[in-house]
């Protein structure tokens, strides 16, 4: 269902609203600003009919004419805001926070370190020895509730991500970040210059249409591509952590999505038209064809348009190797 004309983003997938719109509701309200939104140029349209719909307009929309990771995309961003001293708080618009408070919490407690000019992180409370996530190492408190980071861990295997959860001193690595954009800036002018200096061009030869923002094509493809994580975090000196526990999933998979949702008395979580007779523990979606099920367990059945997806729970991750092989 997830599409290069329609993402995840794009998809409601765990609520009436999209991704994108629940990311924009859970940094609403008075301390918050309109967000700066950064996206494919192909998703302009999308992008702020579905922000207008929450009543969260963006303030400015960075429409990127290719991608280059997360570093350069929040360079622009950072720019966009003016590159002062205001806090830039950084998110992901395909993942879920069931526990809103608890994020408003985390980010209220890192704000004195962002004042002084730490990078912050926020450390997801891990539930398993996930392997395909980033992890992170606790350090130290520096204040409330706030740590050192003492190690930024790549994908771990099984073995050593089941020592982290069992050390108790980890968390995963959610890919949420809050920092001043001065500082993120400067951060970039030390450790990434080139990067810096391609997306200052880009963004100075930039032209505008309202709060559309399209970077220079050329400079902003000098860029090179890195993520935050390997362009900054991993190497800045003041980086700090907030574990917070607050119902996050990056609704990776047809699994993932399955867990975090509320099944009926059978466990089974459908969308869509849908009839499941003696069935239990199924995940069955559809867009338009009606889906029924008889006698089975543990599926996950998704009709989109054409297309129907049938494999047991627990092997959604090798949906990559379906997309390859209708791509050939």
């Amino acid at each position: 269902m997830s599409r290069p004309d329609r993402p995840k983003q794009m998809l409601a997938l765990t609520a009436e609203d999209t991704m994108l719109q629940l990311t924009a509701r859970r940094a609403c309200g008075e301390r918050f600003t309109a967000p700066i939104v950064v996206a494919n140029a192909q998703h302009a349209d999308m992008v702020e009919e579905q922000l207008e719909a929450v009543e969260a307009a963006a303030r400015a929309l960075i429409l990127e004419p290719m991608g280059r990771n997360t570093a350069p995309a929040i360079a622009l961003a950072a720019l966009a805001a003016g590159g002062g001293a205001d806090p830039l708080l950084v998110m992901p618009s395909d993942h879920v926070i069931a526990d809103v408070p608890a994020f408003h919490a985390a980010i209220h407690a890192a704000m004195p370190l962002v004042a002084e000019g730490w990078l912050v992180t926020f450390g997801i409370d891990p539930l398993t020895p996930e392997t395909g996530f980033g992890w992170i190492h606790v350090g130290e408190e520096i204040s409330g509730g706030v740590h050192r980071v003492a190690k930024f861990i790549e994908k771990p295997p099984r073995d050593k991500a089941e020592a982290m959860l069992e050390a108790g001193d980890h968390a995963w690595n959610g890919g949420i970040f809050l920092f001043r954009a001065d500082i993120y800036l400067g951060a970039l002018a030390t450790y990434a210059p080139d990067m810096l200096l391609a997306c200052q061009r880009a963004m100075t030869a930039a032209h505008t249409e309202g709060c559309r923002i399209y970077p220079d094509t050329d400079a902003f493809a000098a860029s090179p591509a890195d993520s935050i994580d390997y362009a900054v975090m991993e190497k800045a000196e003041r980086v700090a952590v907030v574990p917070v526990s607050m119902g996050w999933s990056d609704v990776g998979s047809w699994d993932a999505l399955h867990e975090i949702s509320q099944g009926d008395a059978a466990g089974n979580v459908h969308h869509g038209e849908v009839i499941a007779i003696d069935t239990a523990n199924c995940l069955v979606r559809s867009d338009g064809v009606r889906i029924a099920l008889v006698g089975v367990e543990d599926l996950i059945v998704v009709a989109s348009g054409n297309d129907v997806l049938i494999l047991p729970r627990g092997r959604s991750q090798e949906v990559k190797k379906l997309i390859e092989a209708m791509k050939g």
